[in-house]
């Protein structure tokens, strides 16, 4: 057992806005492909558990308020072998 400290993501949401108002910056905006690639972690997991791009694309809108294409899942997703510099967790 680590007694490593750990955050979680909306505590790194938090920290981030905290840390780019404080040098004056705007809020961070991801371009589809930026945003496909950052998700990528769940987007394989939604397909495990049997979700079709239609439906992933569904809950991002909700979530989100922004309509994606379904299309753009496939052609951003990254591979778990090229997430995170190409080593896995």
């Amino acid at each position: 057992m680590t007694d490593q400290t750990t955050f979680s993501l909306d505590e790194a949401i938090k920290a981030q806005r905290s840390l780019r108002q404080a040098l004056g910056l705007g809020e961070e905006r991801f371009e589809v492909p930026e945003f496909v690639e950052m998700i990528s972690d769940e987007i394989e997991q939604m397909r495990d558990a049997g979700k079709t791009n239609d439906d992933i694309a569904a809950i991002v809108a909700e979530a989100t308020g922004q309509r994606m294409d379904p299309a753009d899942l496939d052609r951003h997703y990254i591979a778990p072998e090229d997430r995170h510099g190409g080593q896995e967790r």
